[in-house]
């Protein structure tokens, strides 16, 4: 089995949708460490105040697609639809 990992960046384009990344991402976070399946999850800021860098590993395909799905119907994902994400997702093996 293998797990997932994402790699990449969230990058606002003006100052509104950063201030929606800011409100949002807490609870984001939150919800997403405590999905089953979940081993890492970090969005953190950059020096560019419009880009924020996305790490995440989850155990197996099943619990990232998991994620996936519950993002697409959350306030977060709601919130961020407009928002640039450039990730890059594989399967690590160990």
């Amino acid at each position: 089995m293998s797990e997932i990992q994402l790699d990449g960046i969230l990058v606002c384009h003006d100052a509104e949708s950063a201030d929606i990344v800011r409100r949002h991402l807490p609870a984001h976070v939150a919800l997403t460490r405590g999905e089953p399946g979940c081993l890492a999850f970090d969005v953190d800021p950059s020096d560019d105040p419009f880009v924020w860098t996305v790490r995440e590993r989850f155990s197996d395909d099943e619990s990232f697609r998991a994620h996936q799905a519950r993002v697409a119907t959350s306030e977060w994902g709601r919130a961020t639809s407009g928002i640039e994400r450039r990730y890059e997702i594989r399967a690590v093996v160990d």
